[in-house]
């Protein structure tokens, strides 16, 4: 609950990126020009998240994972609660953009730190029977904040004229943050630390020294880690966030048929994200990603096809295909599979670095991407459609190629030698 209140920010800026900032903030007479500013705008969150999460994930290692996500939250919430108060470029010029370019930067360095910490805290606290699905679950956490943004943009526009929407309406979405962080902060308090973080013992290594560990102790997991982190974030942000732009601006479907969708979907991802979760500790998470990263690389083309019609039932049915079920279980399979990959004393630096670094390079730039790819097809989507396919299929084989073997369990090491083991 407290990840899917967080995750409410940063899901609702990726909305208001496609629909809304380039009217207010990026005002021009080429209006390709200004969606592709107002997506550089969402990239540039992503660029960010790296950075928050080595710093948040070092300090998580040395002071536990509850404490940190107390620091993301209020780095989310007060960054999206100023985005609402923010004046547009009618008013202030050049100054109006540039706020908002700082503080997505906020949101993003606390975003870089929040998944990976409720991910491994929920995991952390199970048995190893249970552990895929435990993991899972902040997932269903950040569809529901996600749906939550949704909803409550799309209710707002429905409600307020288009004018005024524009004009105010759409900074409520935004206030709402003051709120819901309450509301998360009072359930983070009833949280208790980790008992694999307590029962390993932090230790007051310096920063260097600890850094330094992750890349001794993680040896090749680190890049495959990354590589493996790709198709999750192929399949999240292609149809959450470019599909809305593509249906609006080049199929010209009204922009209810794209939130309305991706409400569908973010509902059905209450129920296939745990029982994701359940197949990886039922099959083992490797299997699960392979057929997740395949399954989208192969319906990424029906995908558009199905948004060319414009058809409500066709788009919905295509967003609910990828988003839901193949985004799923890479999804899934990512959160078991990153839970269980790293040594727990260097285990929430490994993953916010290994995951927010391919999120920023891949997750980040694929709108822009797609923008641009659609833009020089004449329109046409099939170039998009080959970019993400070809991006699911080197995740698959990355997540093929990852160790089998568990690493060194902490109890297996003496206390001070973590800087001296290697794998």
């Amino acid at each position: 609950m407290g990840t899917a209140l967080e995750w409410y920010d940063f899901s609702l800026y990726g909305t208001a990126a496609a629909l809304v900032l380039p009217h207010v903030f990026f005002p021009g007479g080429d209006p390709a020009v200004a969606v592709l500013a107002s997506l550089a705008t969402f990239a540039v969150g992503f660029f960010a998240r790296p950075i928050g999460g080595v710093v948040i994930g070092l300090l998580g290692d040395r002071f536990g994972r509850r404490q940190m996500l107390f620091v993301t939250l209020l780095l989310m919430a007060a960054s999206s609660t100023l985005i609402g108060c923010l004046p547009t470029y009618q008013q202030v010029g050049v100054w109006a953009p540039i706020m908002l370019v700082v503080l997505r930067v906020l949101q993003g360095l606390g975003a870089g730190g929040e998944y990976a910490g409720a991910m491994l805290l929920s995991a952390e606290h199970a048995t190893q029977a249970r552990r895929g699905l435990n993991a899972a679950v902040p997932s269903a956490g950040n569809a529901l904040g996600a749906l939550l943004a949704t909803g409550v943009y799309f209710v707002v526009q429905a409600v307020v004229p288009h004018e005024a929407f524009l004009a105010w309406g759409w900074r409520i979405p935004f206030l709402l943050s003051v709120v819901l962080a309450v509301a998360a902060f009072v359930i983070r308090l009833r949280v208790s630390e980790s008992p694999e973080f307590t029962g390993a013992g932090a230790q007051a290594v310096p920063v260097r020294d600890r850094f330094r560990d992750v890349f001794r102790l993680g040896g090749r997991r680190i890049p495959l880690a990354m590589l493996m982190s790709i198709a999750p974030n192929v399949l999240s942000y292609l149809p959450s966030v470019y599909a809305l732009t593509y249906l609006s601006a080049t199929v010209g479907a009204p922009e209810w048929i794209g939130l309305v969708g991706i409400i569908i979907a973010n509902l059905l991802k209450l129920v296939t994200i745990p029982v994701a979760g359940w197949l990886c500790d039922r099959f083992g998470g490797r299997l699960i990603m392979i057929i997740g990263s395949v399954a989208g690389a192969v319906l990424f083309y029906p995908f558009f096809w199905l948004l060319d019609t414009g058809t409500p039932l066709a788009v919905w049915a295509g967003l609910v295909m990828i988003f839901t079920l193949c985004c799923d279980l890479t999804l899934a399979s990512q959160a078991t599979m990153l839970s269980t990959l790293f040594d727990v004393r260097v285990r929430y630096t490994s993953v916010t670095f290994s995951r927010e670094i391919t999120g920023a390079v891949v997750g980040g730039t694929i709108p822009f991407v797609a923008a641009a790819l659609t833009a020089a097809f004449d329109g046409l989507p099939w170039l998009v459609a080959l970019y993400c396919s070809v991006l699911c299929l080197v995740c698959a084989v990355a997540t093929a190629f990852l160790p089998r073997n568990r690493p060194v369990a902490a109890e297996q090491v003496a206390p001070g030698a973590i800087a001296a083991t290697h794998h």
